[in-house]
């Protein structure tokens, strides 16, 4: 199938991994900022068939799994009302709270529905006026488009009863927390495609320079994956440090501009707690002080209060930052399963340990080197 099996072509692999092999000549450690392209490498066996001297490591690029804890018990808290109707994307349903999930809020009476679209809530709002329906915000720059449109027509159609649970973040701030943390050693990155789809590549540019770092802008497939890399390790031999996009076919340096003026439109910049890094200051965003009445937080201020308690068993935090492999964990693939999460990079289709565990690298004839 075109632009599937071409960008999963086995013969260019090859030719690139001979490409690669001929290029490096030292060890570098690179980070894959996207949950979306952890699983590619994992599923597709890229970590294994790479040199041995490129150590990936996997970054907090997974939208479920940084929605802080505090978010998540609020949206508990939220569902559980019985005037409440919470709309959620289905990831963020089994992931665990202080106490419990949203599925259980579902289990126990809560009126809990998985949507496709923030347009989904929408009109869940209009067929229920009685009720008031709060959709689950969350993600990168990506998704903050549509939910900001969604804000915008709410108003348009004057809907009091919807608001919106705000959990959004954004890519450059979390690659410059990361460089600053002194635990954290990375010689370049593989960005997102999809975010860069939307926000170009230009706000990467600064990084680059300040950090003496190479970022390459890829995609999802092996072979975009791949090109990512090789393009990375080139730049890192070169001792050049820039940003090249190896997803020309979607990524342009300026992005989407109109999806950016909407975003600018409805959010403002504000500090983010991350979950398992902690607060990231300007790493987010918040809705506009014209667009406060769709705050779910404003509209029920008890929640803001609301105290959290992590497992002390899990170390998803350190393997969001990079720290830690998940097959490092000592409750990987024991207490911590997808039937029974510790955290959300157990859960979330795009989480890290989510990865190593549906495609056996917990096992110990799969990890004794990370390639087999």
């Amino acid at each position: 199938m075109k632009y599937i099996d071409e960008y999963r072509d086995a013969d260019l692999t090859r030719k690139l991994l001979a490409d690669l092999r001929k290029v490096i000549t030292r060890p570098w450690t690179l980070m894959e900022v996207c949950g979306g392209q952890t699983h590619s490498i994992i599923k597709s066996g890229l970590d294994q068939m790479l040199p041995t001297e490129i150590n990936l490591i996997h970054g907090p690029g997974c939208p479920v799994c940084v929605t802080p804890l505090e978010l998540v018990d609020k949206a508990i808290a939220l569902a559980s009302r019985p005037d409440v109707i919470f709309t959620s994307y289905g990831d963020m349903l089994r992931v665990p709270g202080s106490s419990r999930d949203l599925f259980a809020v579902k289990a126990a009476g809560g009126d809990v529905r998985i949507v496709y679209s923030p347009l989904d809530a929408l009109k869940i709002a209009q067929d229920n006026p009685d009720k008031t329906v709060v959709f689950f915000a969350i993600g990168f720059e990506t998704t903050a488009p549509a939910n900001a449109m969604a804000v915008l027509q709410a108003r348009a159609q004057n809907l009091s009863n919807f608001v919106v649970l705000v959990s959004h973040v954004t890519v450059p701030a979390a690659i410059s927390a990361l460089m600053d943390s002194p635990d954290v050693q990375v010689d370049g990155f593989l960005a997102a495609g999809h975010v860069c789809t939307v926000m170009g590549f230009w706000e990467y540019e600064p990084l680059a320079e300040k950090y003496k770092i190479p970022i390459v802008v890829t995609g999802f497939e092996p072979v975009d994956i791949l090109h990512g890399i090789l393009d990375c390790v080139r730049a890192l031999e070169a001792g050049t440090y820039q940003v090249s996009n190896a997803y020309a076919r979607s990524v342009t340096r300026e992005g989407n501009q109109p999806a950016q003026t909407v975003i600018r439109n409805v959010f403002e910049m504000t500090d983010r707690a991350w979950r398992g890094i902690g607060v990231i200051p300007m790493s987010g965003y918040r809705l506009r002080a014209e667009f406060t009445r769709f705050d779910a937080e404003q509209r029920f201020p008890e929640v803001q209060s609301i105290e959290t308690h992590e497992s002390p068993l899990c170390i998803s935090g350190l393997v969001l930052q990079g720290r830690k492999k998940p097959s490092e964990c000592p409750a990987f693939g024991k207490q911590c399963t997808p039937q029974t999460p510790l955290g959300a990079t157990m859960v979330s289709s795009e989480g890290a340990c989510a990865a190593y565990y549906r495609y056996g690298r917990y096992k110990p004839e799969m990890i004794s080197d990370e390639r087999g």
